[in-house]
C-alpha cells in the first residue's frame, strides 16, 4: 500500500516540486551572474534533465542544472566573442562529453584515472573558485562584476550583502531537514527583503512583464575562437559529475557506473549541455543539492526527477517569474556567491587532501603552482581569436604538466605507495 501511495502521480509531482525547490537557487543564479536569460535557463534545465533520464534510461535519481564552473569562462567569452559565439564554444564542450562517453565505452574508466587524477583536478576547480573571487567581492560592494559601475550604493550594498551572507551561512551550518537544502533561497529571500526596504528593487520590469511568453531563446553560431577557449572547460564539470554520480550511488545503494554505466551517464550530461547551448541557455551538470534532497526523503523514483524537469520547463513560460528574477539586486548575489565561489576553491583543496596527494614532492608542487597562476594570475597564451586563458589554459597546462613529468605516478600519497607496495 505504501509504495502504491509512493507511485501516485500526485505524489511524484510534489516529491518533483520540491526537487526542483531545492536545485532552484543555484539553478538561477548562475544565468543571473552571467547575463543569461533565467527563463531560458529554466526551460533547458527540465530539458536537459529529460535527456539524461532517456539515456539513462530513468535509472539515476538526479537533475541537471546550471554549472557553477562555466561561470568565469562564459563571462570572458561573452566579452571576447559575444553570446551567440559563447553558445557554439558550449554546444562543442558538450561534444566533449559525449567523445569522454565514448572513451570510457572503450576504454574503461581507467583512462581517466591517469589523464585526470587529483593533482590535476584539485588546482583547476581551485582556480574556478580563487579566479571568481573578485567578481563575488564587486557585487557584494554593489558595483557590476567587473567593476566597470556602482550600480548600488557602497554602504547600502554592504547592508543588503552581508546578512543576505549570514542567513545563507548559518542555513547551511545549522539548519535542519530540508532548510539545511536550501540556504541559497533562504539567503536570497532576506536580501531581496532588505533590497525593497532600502529601496533598490525596480518593479517596473515585473509590472510590464507579460504572465505568459516565450522564453528568450538564442541560436549559437560557430566561432572557432570560442570553441577552442571553450573546449578543455569541460574537464572540470566531467570530473565533478564522475563524483556526483558515485555520490547518488551511495545514497541509492546502486553502482550506477556499472548501470547505466559511467558512459551513459557522460552521455546524457553531454547531451544536455550541446541541447542548452543550441536554445541559449548555460550548460548543464548533475546537481550535488538534489543528491542531498533524495537522502533527506529517501525518494529514490528517478520518476519525480521527471516531474521536476517538466515543471521547470512550465516555470519558464511565466514571464512575470523571469521579470522577478531579473530584479534581484546585485549585492544580494554577491553576499550569496562570497560563499558559493568559495566552496568551489574548497572542492578542489579537498580533492588534494582527500587523495593526499604529497605537495612535498616536486613533481606534484610544480603542476599545482603553475596551474594556480595560471589559472588565476589572467595568463594568456595566444592572440586574437586563437588565444587561451583561465580556467580553459590551467586546463590544459595541468594536463600536459602531469604527463609531460617524469615520476607519472607522483600524484599517489607515499603512504599510499607504500601500502600498495
Amino acid at each position: 500500500m505504501q509504495d502504491h501511495l509512493q507511485d501516485a502521480p500526485w505524489r511524484q509531482a510534489l516529491a518533483g516540486s520540491q526537487m526542483l525547490f531545492v536545485a532552484f537557487g543555484a539553478l538561477v543564479l548562475m544565468p543571473l551572474i552571467t547575463g543569461m536569460d533565467p527563463n531560458v535557463a529554466l526551460f533547458t534545465a527540465g530539458l536537459g534533465t529529460l535527456i539524461f533520464q532517456l539515456v539513462t534510461k530513468n535509472q539515476v535519481p538526479v537533475f541537471l542544472a546550471s554549472s557553477f564552473a562555466f561561470i568565469a569562462p562564459i563571462l570572458a567569452a561573452k566579452a571576447d566573442f559575444g553570446l551567440p559565439a559563447t553558445l557554439g564554444g558550449l554546444v562543442a564542450a558538450g561534444l566533449m562529453y559525449m567523445l569522454l562517453a565514448g572513451a570510457v565505452r572503450l576504454k574503461g574508466t581507467g583512462f581517466i584515472d591517469r589523464l585526470l587524477p587529483p593533482v590535476v583536478i584539485g588546482p583547476v576547480i581551485m582556480s574556478i573558485g580563487l579566479g571568481l573571487a573578485p567578481v563575488a567581492a564587486n557585487m557584494a560592494m554593489g558595483k557590476a562584476g567587473d567593476a566597470s559601475a556602482q550600480l548600488v550604493p557602497y554602504d547600502i550594498a554592504l547592508m543588503i550583502s552581508l546578512p543576505a551572507l549570514i542567513t545563507t551561512l548559518v542555513m547551511a551550518v545549522v539548519g535542519r531537514g530540508i532548510l539545511r537544502l536550501v540556504p541559497i533561497l533562504a539567503g536570497v529571500a532576506v536580501g531581496y527583503g532588505l533590497s525593497w526596504m532600502f529601496g533598490v528593487i525596480d518593479f517596473a520590469p515585473i509590472a510590464a512583464a507579460p504572465w505568459l511568453a516565450v522564453p528568450n531563446f538564442v541560436a549559437p553560431e560557430l566561432h572557432w575562437g570560442a570553441i577552442l577557449f571553450m573546449l578543455p572547460v569541460a574537464i572540470a564539470p566531467a570530473i565533478e559529475h564522475i563524483g556526483d554520480v558515485l555520490a547518488i550511488g551511495t545514497v541509492t545503494g546502486k553502482n550506477y557506473l556499472k548501470k547505466p554505466g559511467l558512459h551513459r551517464t557522460l552521455l546524457g550530461d553531454g547531451l544536455a549541455t550541446s541541447a542548452a547551448g543550441l536554445l541559449g541557455g548555460p550548460p548543464n551538470t548533475t546537481y550535488s543539492e538534489v543528491t542531498g534532497a533524495v537522502m533527506l526523503t529517501k525518494n529514490f523514483n528517478p520518476k519525480v526527477m521527471l516531474w521536476a524537469a517538466v515543471i521547470a520547463m512550465l516555470l519558464a513560460f511565466i514571464g512575470k517569474f523571469g521579470a522577478s528574477l531579473q530584479s534581484i539586486p546585485v549585492p544580494v548575489m554577491g553576499g550569496i556567491l562570497c560563499l558559493l565561489f568559495g566552496s568551489i576553491a574548497v572542492v578542489g583543496l579537498n580533492t588534494l587532501i582527500r587523495h593526499q596527494v604529497d605537495l612535498s614532492e616536486a613533481r606534484n608542487l610544480v603542476i599545482v603552482a603553475v596551474t594556480l597562476v595560471f589559472g588565476i594570475g589572467g595568463m594568456v597564451i595566444g592572440a586574437g581569436d586563437v588565444s587561451l586563458k583561465g580556467i580553459s589554459l590551467c586546463g590544459i597546462i595541468a594536463i600536459l604538466l602531469n604527463l609531460l613529468l617524469p615520476g607519472g605516478q607522483g600524484w599517489r600519497s607515499k603512504t599510499l605507495s607504500d601500502d600498495q607496495a
